[in-house]
């Protein structure tokens, strides 16, 4: 069985339970139509092709955005292992977790649909990681040092350039080919770390580069 298939299939996993919630709770507009963000997401592939009809595979949305939502930075070390209850940050519980990374993700997905839906760079793993570390600084469980309003991530990401283009994202997290062609390929452990601190400050050399601004 495929992983991403088996992923889709498990009962105890907690990201797995979240990613489920999120796809059947949020809707969005897709071809005139609003349907389930589920309809749209794909459980057989770990990458998709032009013609999939979907926008982000199951394991992105898990492994990438959910996980890195519930623990920060430390999410991205769970990406191959099964999450429980008993592994969730001190202080919280089941419900609380559900309740607010539901709320945060289907927040950031629907407020940014058209970008998912032309599968920008905000569908490559290392980006939705970054922004999952984002999201952690909304939560309650976040560290106070750390803590920041979702009207704050929002300013952040007011003014990014969601384009899949060199200019923006060559050395972020992506890299030129031979062809010329921008490759996404490289891991979320290897790239979110570059992606997050862009994120968080627009005035450093990666921070003003997705934002678009020339030196």
């Amino acid at each position: 069985m495929a992983k991403n298939l088996a992923m889709s299939m498990g009962q105890r996993d907690l990201a797995t339970r979240l990613s489920r919630i999120v796809g059947e709770k949020l809707e969005v507009e897709s071809d005139g139509q609003r349907v389930p963000f589920a309809k749209l997401v794909n459980v057989g592939k770990r990458q998709l092709t032009r013609t999939d009809k979907e926008v982000l595979t199951l394991s992105a949305l898990i492994r990438a955005l959910i996980l890195t939502t519930v623990f920060g930075s430390k999410g991205v070390k769970y990406s191959a292992a099964n999450v429980h209850e008993g592994d969730l940050p001190s202080h919280t519980d089941a419900d609380e977790v559900e309740t607010v990374v539901v709320r945060l993700v289907s927040r950031l997905i629907g407020d940014r649909f058209p970008d998912f839906a032309r599968r920008s760079a905000i569908t490559a793993p290392a980006v939705m990681a970054g922004l999952g570390i984002l999201l952690h600084r909304a939560t309650l469980w976040c560290a106070p040092v750390d803590v920041m309003s979702y009207e704050r991530v929002e300013r952040l990401l007011a003014d990014f350039r969601w384009e899949r283009e060199p200019a923006y994202w060559d050395g972020v997290c992506a890299s030129v080919g031979s062809t010329g062609r921008l490759n996404f390929s490289g891991g979320v452990k290897d790239s979110a770390g570059r992606v997050v601190g862009a994120l968080l400050d627009p005035h450093s050399e990666l921070g003003r580069r997705i934002r678009g601004a020339r030196s």
